[in-house]
């Protein structure tokens, strides 16, 4: 029996995952490699996966998973009332690259939408409507699964049931693993669409039995599993409405409601800046209803709902539980994730984000560093940032020259250069859905960028930088790689005193005296209290006078009264030691 026991939860980052085995990130990533998983440090592996792991790298150790009740762990759940509605079902699709998930949402979306290019796809939008047999189907194109990780990262697990897509004449790829691993994870229900039926070389017998493989069993007699699978052609339309009417059933077992009567709460899920419309931002509603003149709060923003709009871009008087909107309004553009909440008037929200305004400066690292900041960047350092990259050139000879260059940057073992994938030719819409997945970093050396694929790039967020020049290629590269490592922290030690007199001791302030005996001491550093080698605590000196007037600083030999600035009360007595210091964040550089 393994001596130690770890408890985890269904699923756990890979750092989180590390930092529990006590392993470098290095070497677990490398393990998941070797089966089959590209793994980032910040993407969630399930509790299946990390077994496998631990057994596969030998430990000494047992995992156990942490036991909850209801929905997984990540899953913010609204108490209903008994006036909660039905709400329609909210729908993810995901699948491998080239398996046709884009080309089935337009077969979908192809009735519903106006004046859409390719069904509305390809829009700066990624939330959908719509309708079979008079019933609501919200749909999420999860085109980079680390999207899809965010939602649920966010504490709000929004998707109902993940369709995920399979190519009849391909079967279970890399990404198919993934996307099951997610749904699994998010404790979704799952629907399989076997798509490209239409093909002479399509194989459903053969889709089966590989998802069987990963515990996905069809619920066909021959197979007798209870997940639904249904065989579609997203270029012909067969099989397509027989899919979403799989989609409702399931959604009827699980009896989705919300409520209508609370205010309105949901996700941000898209948000960009338009010229002459400002923050333009797509919601998704968990439950409550958005009318226009509505005040919404989210993150560390607000807005008045200017326009509200519909997937398509048509107006809206209101929207409800599950519904995806598009709203003007916003002061500033909130984060992808951020959770809104509906307030009644512009002072509540304007309260509501001076609230936690203050609370992110006070999480926020500034030039006098406190000691939760100084762990929080211990345990960065203890890690090493990787940098991952697609590299595109115009020919071989130009991709060799590039490749080789980049390997020649020197980190000095400070971070790790990963090239994800490096071809010649101009950039495809593969290479940016590649790095949708690992917030990857594309270089471009003398190629272009054609128009669809950089509306494709903004979409998915993903950064593609092209050159002419190489050495601007690699100075960017470098300070690229500068940019992840964390600041170091610097403790100068100005000056020491011996307190000479205590003369008020209050739960936030110490007023006293003392002599200088080192260095000087200057208004506003800070100081650490010592008793012989016992740290009493740490304050700002807020005041200082010598010979009861206010100076900026006093030198050695001198005497002085000074009043500090603490956070808990500070014992002081006469005797003590107060070092004077700064501390600061200094930025490093690649050794």
């Amino acid at each position: 029996m393994a001596e130690k026991v770890l408890t985890i939860a269904d699923s756990i980052t890979v750092g989180e995952l590390a930092e529990a085995l006590n392993l470098s990130v290095t070497t677990l990533v490398g393990e998941l490699f070797k089966n089959g998983i590209a793994a980032t440090i910040n993407q969630r592996i399930d509790f299946e996966t990390a077994t496998i792991i631990v057994e596969e790298l030998g430990l000494d150790v047992e995992l156990e998973k942490k036991t909850t009740e209801g929905a997984g762990p990540e899953r913010r759940v609204h108490e209903l009332t008994d006036k909660a509605v039905d709400r329609p079902p909210i729908v993810a699709v995901m699948g491998h690259v080239d398996h046709g998930k884009t080309s089935l949402l337009d077969a979908i979306l192809g009735q519903k939408v106006v004046d859409g290019e390719a069904g509305g796809i390809t829009q700066h939008i990624s939330a959908y409507q719509t309708i079979r047999k008079g019933r609501s189907i919200t749909l999420l194109d999860t085109p980079g699964h680390e999207a899809f990780a965010a939602l649920r990262q966010h504490g709000a697990a929004l998707t109902d049931v993940v369709v995920i897509v399979v190519a009849a004449d391909d079967g279970v790829k890399p990404q198919t693993v993934e996307a099951i691993r997610f749904a699994r994870s998010a404790n979704a229900k799952i629907v399989v669409a076997i798509n490209k039926m239409d093909k002479e070389t399509a194989n459903p017998g053969l889709v089966k039995g590989q998802l069987a493989e990963q515990q996905i069993v069809s619920d066909d007699k021959q197979w007798g599993g209870d997940i639904p699978m249904v065989e579609v052609s997203a270029k012909t339309g067969a099989g397509v409405d027989e899919l979403l009417d799989t989609v409702l059933l399931v959604a009827d077992l699980e009896e989705l409601k919300a409520d209508i009567d609370v205010p309105a709460e949901g996700l941000v899920i898209e948000a960009h800046m338009e010229v002459g419309r400002g923050p333009v931002v797509g919601l998704l509603v968990e439950q409550g209803i958005l009318k226009p003149g509505s005040f919404l709060v989210a993150g560390t923003t607000y807005g008045k709902i200017r326009t509200l709009l519909d997937f398509a871009g048509k107006p809206l008087k209101e929207a409800g539980p599950s519904t995806p909107a598009t709203i003007t309004g916003f002061k500033e553009i909130p984060q992808f994730g951020d959770s809104f909440e509906l307030f009644k008037t512009e002072k509540e929200a304007r309260t509501r984000i001076a609230a936690a305004k203050l609370e992110n400066e006070r999480n926020a690292a500034s030039t006098n560093v406190t000691g939760a900041d100084m762990l929080k960047l211990m345990t960065q350092k203890s890690e090493t940032p990787d940098f991952n990259v697609i590299v595109k050139a115009d020919v071989q000879g130009s991709l060799t020259s590039v490749m080789d260059s980049l390997r020649l940057i020197e980190t000095g073992g400070q971070v790790n250069l990963h090239v994800i994938s490096s071809s010649v030719g101009n950039i495809t819409e593969n290479d940016i859905r590649l790095a949708a997945d690992d917030k990857t970093v594309i270089y471009g050396f003398n190629v272009d960028l054609p128009p669809a694929v950089k509306r494709l790039a903004t979409r998915e967020r993903t950064e593609v930088r092209l050159y002419r020049v190489i050495y601007e290629l690699l100075d960017n590269a470098k300070d690229s790689m500068e940019a992840l490592l964390a600041p170091e922290v610097v403790e100068t030690v100005s000056g020491t005193l011996t307190v000479k007199g205590v003369f008020r001791t209050l739960k936030d302030q110490v007023i006293a005296g003392g002599e200088v005996t080192s260095g000087k001491v200057t208004s506003g550093v800070l100081v650490r209290a010592l008793r012989g080698d016992e740290l009493l605590g740490e304050a700002e000196i807020t005041s200082l006078q010598r010979e009861k007037v206010e100076s900026k600083e006093v030198f050695e030999g001198d005497l002085c009264g000074f009043s500090l600035k603490t956070k808990r009360k500070l014992p002081l007595e006469i005797g003590d030691k107060l070092e004077f210091f700064t501390r600061e964040l200094v930025t490093r550089t690649l050794k």
